[in-house]
C-alpha cells in the first residue's frame, strides 16, 4: 500500500505519513480477514477480534489527522467489523485506500465489492 492514498486535507506532517501507512499495512496483513466495498463512500472491513485496541488506537489517531473519515467498530462474537465512511468529496481517498488494501490481502480475502 502506498501513501498516495492520503488527500492533501490530511494534516499529518508528511515525513510521518510513511510510518502511518506501514502501520496500517502491518495490522491489515495481521488481522484483516474480508473487506467489502459497500459502494463509493463506505468500506467495510472484518477483523480478528483480537485487533480491537490497536484498531481503536490506529482509528482514532487517523481522525485526528483525517476529520472526514468516519470510522464504526462493532464487535460480535468472533470478529470485529470496520465501517469506514467518507463524505462524496473524498471517494477517491476511499478508493486508493481500498486499492492499497486489496494489494496485500490473500486471496480468500480480496475485496468483495457491493456497487
Amino acid at each position: 500500500m502506498s501513501e498516495t492514498w492520503a488527500p492533501a486535507a490530511c494534516t499529518l506532517p508528511t515525513v510521518e505519513r510513511p510510518v502511518r501507512v506501514a502501520e496500517f499495512e502491518q495490522f491489515f496483513a495481521d488481522n484483516l480477514r474480508a473487506v467489502r466495498r459497500v459502494d463509493a463512500q463506505t468500506l467495510d472491513l472484518t477483523l480478528s477480534l483480537s485487533a480491537s485496541e490497536q484498531a481503536k488506537d490506529l482509528t482514532d489517531r487517523e481522525s485526528e489527522c483525517c476529520s472526514f473519515f468516519t470510522f464504526t467498530l462493532t464487535k460480535s462474537a468472533k470478529d470485529l467489523q470496520l465501517r469506514i465512511t467518507v463524505p462524496p468529496a473524498h471517494t477517491s481517498v476511499l478508493d486508493g485506500l481500498t486499492q492499497g488494501i486489496s494489494t496485500t490481502l490473500p486471496t480468500a480475502a480480496r475485496v468483495s465489492n457491493a456497487r
